[in-house]
């Protein structure tokens, strides 16, 4: 009998279908402000579609991309090669994550709230250790006061509060920070914490 899928892999895997049938692959508000932090050796954690590798490998980084949606992985694999662009991808399960090298910069958009509490915070200090001095961190996860929870396991996500999503990155020269909230369907709201932070060189 075949492991049942997390619900956040159902819920997103049937979103990109319709996607990749649509071919929207346009660049969500969140991937617009980080790609211009986003160059030379870049790991893009939770890449969904990889509209953001690609965007960020045709301006000339060399982008490795992780996610557990294997359409999503599929497609993004596919749109690579035929683009000639720099973006390796590979189907990741990142729960309990660790990185084993550094990066330049390391985008972590929409992916860590998926996790119990443990390993979303566990999840945010990874981020962290894959940043090489000088490089750059992004890190966008739903924070509490989000109302809009259709997409989670019950047992398997966090809202984070927004000081637990700063405290990895004290010291470093915070790029950008901001406290966002959408409209969500059933008069629901998704409320956002984006962090852009640069280890001190």
């Amino acid at each position: 009998m075949a492991e049942e899928k997390p619900k956040a892999v159902a819920f997103f895997g049937a979103q990109f279908e319709r996607q990749i049938a649509a071919g929207d692959y346009q660049l969500n508000p969140f991937e617009v402000r980080a790609l211009p932090f986003l160059s030379g050796k870049v790991l893009d954690l939770g890449c969904g579609l990889g509209n953001l590798a690609l965007a960020a490998a045709a301006r000339g980084a060399q982008v490795t991309a992780y996610d557990l949606c294997e359409n999503a992985v599929e497609d993004l694999a596919e749109r690579a090669l035929a683009s000639g662009l720099d973006v390796w991808v590979r189907t990741v399960d990142l729960k309990g994550w660790r990185p084993e090298e550094t990066w330049d910069a390391v985008n972590c958009i929409g992916l860590l709230m998926f996790f119990a509490r443990a390993d979303a915070l566990a999840g945010l200090v990874a981020v962290r250790d894959a940043v090489r001095p000088g490089g750059v961190a992004v890190v966008n996860v739903l924070v509490e006061g989000t109302t809009f929870t259709a997409m989670f396991d019950p047992d398997e996500h966090y809202l984070f509060r927004p000081e637990e999503v700063a405290a990895p990155f004290a010291g470093w020269e915070m790029l950008h920070d901001s406290v966002e909230e959408f409209a969500a369907p059933g008069g629901k709201v998704k409320r956002f914490r984006t962090l852009i932070a640069r280890r001190p060189g």
